[in-house]
C-alpha cells in the first residue's frame, strides 16, 4: 500500500507537470502570435505606402491595393523628382540633421559630463532644474516669441541651436558617464591630463553605446522634425523635406477633385506622389538604423541604471 501511494503520487506529479507544460506552451504560442499581430499592425502602414507608391493610381484610389503592387510603375517617383524645391528641401533636411546632430551631441555630452561630477558645486540643484523641464515648459507661443525677440525667425541658427538639448537624452548620457570607473579618471589626472582630455580620451571612447543611442534619438528627431521648422522658417529655400511633404499633403487635401479625374490609364496622382515622397523621407533612417542598432539596446539599458 505504501509503495502504491508513492506510485500514485508520482503519477499525479507527472500529470501536473504535463498540465503546467501545456499551459506554458499555450502561453508562449499566444505571445508569439500576439507579437506577430503587433508587428504586422506596426509595419503594414509602411508596407501599404510602399506598394501604393509603385502602383497605378487608379487601383490606389479605388482601394484595390492591399497586399501587393497593382500594375507596377515608377511614374510617381519620376513626378516627385521633377517637383520644384524637392532637392533643395532634401538638402536642407540633411543639413539640419547633420549640423543639428553635431550641436546636440556637443552640448548634451559636455553638460552630461559636468553633471556627472560629484564635485560640481550645486550639482543636485542643476540636475533637478534640468529634470524640471521634462514636465514643465513655456509652451508654444512663449517659445515662438522668444525666438522672435532674439531675432532668430527664418534663420538656420534657430533650428540648429534652438533645440540643442533634450532632457531625456541628457539623463541617459549623464547616467552612463557616472558608470565610468573613477580610477581611470584619477590616473589620468595624476598623469597631468585636464578635464577636456579626460572627457575626450576616456569618457567618449567608453561611451560608444550611449553615444550611438542618443545620436539615433537625436538623428531621428532632427530628420522627422517639421513643426518648429514650419513655424520658424518662412523662406521656401530653407524648409526641410518634412515641411515640403506637409505642403504636398495640404495641397492634395485642398484639391480633392484631382482624385476624381484619375483614370485607369493615369500613371500618377497627388496621392501616389505623396506616398512616393514618404518613402523617400523614411529611406535614410532605414539605411542608417542597422549600423547603430547593435549599440542601441546596450546604450539604452546601461544608461538607465542610475538616476
Amino acid at each position: 500500500m505504501h509503495y502504491g501511494r508513492r506510485e500514485k503520487n508520482g503519477r499525479k506529479k507527472v500529470k501536473q507537470g504535463q498540465v503546467m507544460g501545456l499551459g506554458e506552451k499555450t502561453f508562449n504560442v499566444f505571445m508569439v502570435l500576439l507579437g506577430i499581430l503587433i508587428t504586422f499592425i506596426a509595419l503594414y502602414p509602411i508596407y501599404y505606402v510602399l506598394i501604393s507608391s509603385f502602383s497605378k493610381p487608379f487601383f490606389v484610389e479605388n482601394g484595390d491595393v492591399l497586399l501587393g503592387i497593382k500594375e507596377f510603375t515608377t511614374a510617381s517617383y519620376e513626378a516627385v523628382f521633377k517637383r520644384d524645391g524637392l532637392w533643395t528641401a532634401y538638402g536642407n533636411a540633411i543639413f539640419y540633421t547633420v549640423f543639428g546632430l553635431l550641436a546636440n551631441m556637443f552640448f548634451t555630452t559636455t553638460m552630461a559630463y559636468a553633471l556627472s561630477k560629484k564635485s560640481l558645486v550645486g550639482r543636485k540643484f542643476f540636475t533637478l532644474f534640468v529634470i524640471f523641464t521634462m514636465w514643465f515648459n513655456a509652451g508654444i507661443i512663449p517659445t515662438y516669441m522668444n525666438f522672435n525677440n532674439m531675432g532668430l525667425l527664418n534663420t538656420r541658427t534657430a533650428i540648429i541651436f534652438g533645440f540643442a538639448i533634450e532632457t531625456y537624452n541628457l539623463i541617459i548620457m549623464k547616467s552612463f558617464f557616472e558608470q565610468v570607473p573613477e580610477a581611470l579618471e584619477e590616473a589620468a589626472f595624476i598623469d597631468g591630463a585636464g578635464h577636456f582630455r579626460v572627457f575626450w580620451n576616456i569618457y567618449l571612447p567608453l561611451s560608444k553605446p550611449a553615444l550611438a543611442t542618443v545620436g539615433l534619438f537625436y538623428g531621428i528627431s532632427r530628420w522627422n522634425g517639421y513643426f518648429w521648422t514650419m513655424q520658424l522658417l518662412k523662406d521656401d529655400n530653407k524648409i526641410p523635406l518634412q515641411v515640403f511633404l506637409k505642403k504636398l499633403i495640404v495641397e492634395r487635401v485642398a484639391n480633392p477633385s484631382d482624385a476624381a479625374i484619375v483614370t485607369r490609364d493615369s500613371l500618377t496622382s497627388p496621392t501616389t506622389q505623396v506616398y512616393a515622397l514618404i518613402i523617400m523621407a523614411i529611406l535614410p533612417m532605414v539605411v542608417v538604423f542597422p549600423f547603430v542598432q547593435k549599440y542601441f539596446k546596450t546604450g539604452l539599458t546601461l544608461g538607465g541604471v542610475k538616476g
